[in-house]
């Protein structure tokens, strides 16, 4: 059943989006966000906040909104790897 308002999130979906955990999402963007006909695009980060509509995640290029209808697929993802230093310059 559809609710008048749209879609509605799935019960049970995604139990781990929960605020600091580290994901990848990926979702659907509208065609006025994508002029080249991109239809999906990935917002990879740890979450700073979620409710029944959408999950905040704070990726590299800042905090992106990604409401929950639009998401495709989401996976719990490892923390970064540490980046080494290079040799000491002389």
């Amino acid at each position: 059943m559809t609710s008048p308002d749209g879609p509605r999130p799935r019960a049970g979906w995604a139990p781990f989006l929960l605020e600091g955990r580290r994901v990848v999402l990926r979702y659907a963007i509208d065609a006025e966000r994508a002029p080249h006909g991109e239809s999906m695009t990935d917002a990879l980060g740890t979450i700073v906040g979620s409710d029944e509509s959408a999950v905040q995640v704070m990726t590299r290029r800042g905090q992106v909104r990604v409401p929950r209808a639009l998401v495709i697929a989401a996976k719990e993802v490892p923390p970064p790897p540490v980046r080494r230093r290079g040799p000491a310059a002389p």
